[in-house]
């Protein structure tokens, strides 16, 4: 067992602790491999009822993946980086179908792979410190850990959106878009947690959180994102292309379509691709089959250029420039897009 997370049952509930505050609450194979088999065990234990997932420490709940730590590991052997990834996966798709509700107390940044342990869950709380995002296209990935399921359901182009530009939402914009159920500020935020933990829970367990929760319920604020809701509706939604919603960005006279030119300027050309297809597909796929996709993808990434230099770029030197091969758009081929999606024989994603 790795004190990286912490498990306690408190009452009726399985509490799990991700327990990195120095590293923003990332996670790790260790902790991946963990949380697995305690979710496992709990969900045939008929003394839990529930399971709360929470991050230590005031700055995160979980920042995402310990990315300098697959860059270093798929840089000699990307076989086996990718190994982290199934079982994160793996971790993912047994938090969707859980059987006993699921609460993500998202307090703090939330990106990545820390999406992937929130996000699949029945009930996500945004506090007033939430800070959500899938930045996986400045680094030369693309949003995994079942983005590929969630975020073409969004209304209102919002997936397309958040997964192309990487742009980051505070806990009103998460309401609004969908990506969190609820919101109680942080002064209450204490309360709120215990009252869920002294709450006796019933047969019909979900009832009894969902009155907890719109007990100590709160008012987030204007989502800055809504002054844009039709703008994004009208850019990111019902492209059969990426190189047609380019186009009508580039035809658009308003400052918002010239701001999000100039961002997808700025990301990796095949991550774009990339994660334009995985949100077409995986809008038709059932969430199974999105992660079986998504293991296809990162581990072609894992052979890949974009990745290291991507992760160089914005996290080992902090140059913040970049050097994407092929640079462009217009040079990145479709029938090279087209082989991360290929089946991968023995090393295929096999879900239980």
């Amino acid at each position: 067992m790795t004190d990286q997370i912490l498990f306690n049952q408190i009452g009726d509930w399985g509490v799990v602790t991700l327990n990195r505050k120095k590293a923003l609450n990332a996670l790790t194979w260790p902790m991946v491999t963990a949380m697995r088999a305690q979710l496992t065990e709990w969900a045939s234990d008929a003394s839990v009822k529930a399971v709360m997932v929470k991050g230590a420490g005031e700055r995160a709940f979980c920042a995402g993946g310990d990315i300098r730590w697959l860059h270093d590991t798929a840089k000699e052997d990307p076989e086996h980086a990718c190994e982290f990834f199934r079982e994160e996966y793996r971790n993912n798709v047994l938090i969707y179908h859980y059987p006993k509700p699921y609460v993500a107390l998202v307090d703090g940044i939330v990106m990545g792979g820390g999406v992937g342990v929130s996000v699949h869950g029945d009930f996500r709380v945004a506090s007033s410190n939430t800070l959500f995002a899938m930045p996986e296209t400045g680094i030369g990935l693309f949003p995994d850990v079942g983005g590929g399921h969630f975020m073409p359901r969004l209304d209102d182009g919002f997936g397309l959106y958040y997964a192309l530009t990487g742009a980051r939402a505070k806990a009103a914009g998460c309401l609004a878009a969908g990506i969190a159920t609820h919101f109680t500020a942080t002064e209450q935020y204490d309360e709120m947690e215990q009252a869920l933990l002294d709450a006796p829970l019933s047969e019909k367990a979900h009832g009894d959180i969902e009155a907890v929760l719109d007990r100590f319920a709160g008012d987030p604020g204007p989502a800055g994102v809504n002054d844009h809701r039709a703008d994004i509706l009208r850019l990111f939604q019902g492209h059969e292309t990426l190189d047609d919603l380019v186009r009508g960005l580039e035809t658009d006279d308003t400052k918002f379509a010239a701001k999000m030119l100039k961002t997808l300027a700025r990301m990796s050309p095949t991550s774009l691709r990339l994660t334009f297809e995985q949100m077409k597909r995986g809008s038709t796929l059932d969430f199974d089959e999105t992660m079986k996709m998504e293991f296809r993808m990162v581990r072609r990434v894992m052979e890949g250029h974009d990745f290291f230099e991507g992760v160089r770029a914005q996290i080992i030197d902090k140059d913040r420039e970049p050097k994407w091969s092929p640079a462009t758009l217009a040079a990145v081929n479709d029938s090279e897009i087209a082989e991360y999606f290929d089946g991968l024989g023995d090393a295929e994603l096999v879900l239980p």
